[in-house]
Order: structure tokens, then sequence, then C-alpha cells
């Protein structure tokens, strides 16, 4: 996939992004945050954001400067955002050793500030590209609402335990999400002991749990895609959820259990990994 270029097209797959987690209850209110990082500065900035200040950054990022950022603003609803990207977006161009940036923004922005998120944002970015030597990448925080609830199951809570129990459901997910999700402890939201976790889950993964809190997702190609990644794990979830409701039902009742479902087998799942040659260890 070709990622988008041009600050029409981000601020499109942005608000596409933003609408379809809201379909997914996954950002209430306020909650949840996009960013794009890009290495060339897109030329239609002006057409979009044509104020400039100087901010601070929260964290410091050296391997970024010159990158172009566009994120998301502190308490703005990302439903918003295809409508009215200029008072819901703003674009920061990091500066040379990477404390500080360009800051541009629209005269009619409904914000005061960058996402409160923006330093987990900004180090999950410097991660990705220093390491990986990228282009662009996506990062979406989000608050899918059966990815959560199931993360409030202590037994439940393991690397092995939750995968194996979203991904059982249908056999596509594992080819879309052959890593997997990273699953983390509760850690206080914006801390540094989330951010560094944060960052080190998605080295190896696409998506990392924040238990008892959300998600965050990241994709090489628009915000759109990291969405869809994020759309096969919670229907994952949500079937999981469903059976777990329908299992205590029928035990309430007295019925037979074998009535209730049991997702794909392990050795299912096996034969689904070989057919399409996936690269996982989830079903070693």
């Amino acid at each position: 996939m070709t990622h988008p270029t041009t600050a029409a097209a981000i601020l499109d797959s942005m608000g596409r992004a933003g609408e379809r987690l809201d379909h997914m209850g996954a950002c209430e209110a306020g909650a949840g945050n996009i960013s794009v990082s890009i290495r060339q500065t897109p030329p239609d900035l002006d057409d979009f954001f044509p104020e400039t200040s100087l901010i601070d950054l929260p964290v410091a990022v050296p391997g970024l400067a010159g990158w172009t950022f566009f994120v998301t603003g502190s308490g703005c609803r990302l439903r918003d955002v295809r409508e009215a990207p200029r008072e819901n977006v703003s674009v920061v161009i990091v500066q040379e050793g990477g404390t500080r940036a360009t800051w541009r923004t629209a005269p009619e922005r409904a914000y005061t500030k960058p996402t409160s998120e923006f330093n987990s944002h900004l180090g999950v970015h410097e991660d990705q590209v220093t390491r990986r030597g990228l282009d662009f990448q996506a990062v979406i925080h989000a608050q899918p609402p059966y990815l959560v609830s199931l993360s409030h199951i202590p037994g439940l809570r393991t690397q092995h335990d939750f995968n194996h129990a979203v991904l059982r459901w249908e056999p596509e997910t594992i080819v879309q999400v052959p890593a997997g999700i990273k699953v983390l402890d509760f850690m206080v939201p914006g801390g540094e002991e989330l951010g560094a976790a944060n960052v080190a889950g998605l080295r190896d993964h696409q998506i990392v749990l924040w238990s008892k809190h959300g998600i965050m997702v990241r994709s090489d190609d628009s915000p759109l895609a990291a969405v869809d990644k994020v759309e096969y794990v919670e229907t994952g979830a949500m079937y999981e959820y469903r059976n777990r409701l329908l299992t205590g039902a029928v035990a309430a009742a007295g019925l037979d259990r074998t009535q209730t479902g049991e997702g794909l087998l392990e050795s299912e799942s096996k034969r689904v990994i070989e057919a399409f040659g996936v690269d996982t260890d989830l079903f070693g």
C-alpha cells in the first residue's frame, strides 16, 4: 500500500479512521488520539494550517528532526476530524535537536495544545523511524470496549491466554495480525513506565493492549489501515465476550455446556497458519 503524501490525503485518512473508531465505540467524547509522521513535509500545508508558532515538545526526539507530524488536539472528538480537520488537528514540524517544533494551526482551532498523549506518540514514532528507516508512520490510541472489557479479567491477562482467546474466533485474524497483541499490565496513563513499555511492545507487535485502559496501534500505511487491524482483534474480543456470557447463562440454567462456542481449535489455527504461510509463534 502507498501511504498518503499530501495534507489533504492524510487528513482524510485520519478523519475516516476517527469515524470508524467512533462507530466501534472506541473513542468516547474526547478519548482517543491519532498522529501521523512523514519525512517529507506535504506541499499543501498552507491550505489547512496557515498560522505558525513555536512550542516545546513533551519529550526530546532528536531522531525526528525535520519530520512533520499531524496530531489531533487535546480534548477533541475523533468523530469530528473528518468534517472539521482544521478545528481538530494541528501540524508539528520538529526542529534540529528535537526539543522544539514549529506548530502550524488554523484560526478556527478548537484546542489549546496537541493531545495529552503526544509524548507516547512521539516515543513510538522515533523508535520506529530510527530502527526501521521509515518514511511514514500512523499511530492511534483508542479504547475498544470489548478488548478493554476482557483486560479486566485477571486470569485472561497474559500474553498466551489473551491472544488465544481473541484470535480463536475467525481464521483471518491470525493472518491479519500475525504477531497478535502485546499485553501490558495496568500502568498509569501518560506516565514514563507506560511510555517505555508501549514503545518496546510496538517493536514486535502492531497492537499493544494497555490493560484496563485501551490500546495503541501503528501502521506504515495510513491511519485507516491501523484501524483495520483494530477491527479484526476487537471483533475477536466481541466473540469471546459474548461466548463467556453464553457460557455463564448455560451453566446457570444447568444446560449442556457443549451448546456453547468452542472457537477454532489450536489444530485448526495451525492449519490456517500453514495454508497462508503466516509468520507467527503464537501457535507454535
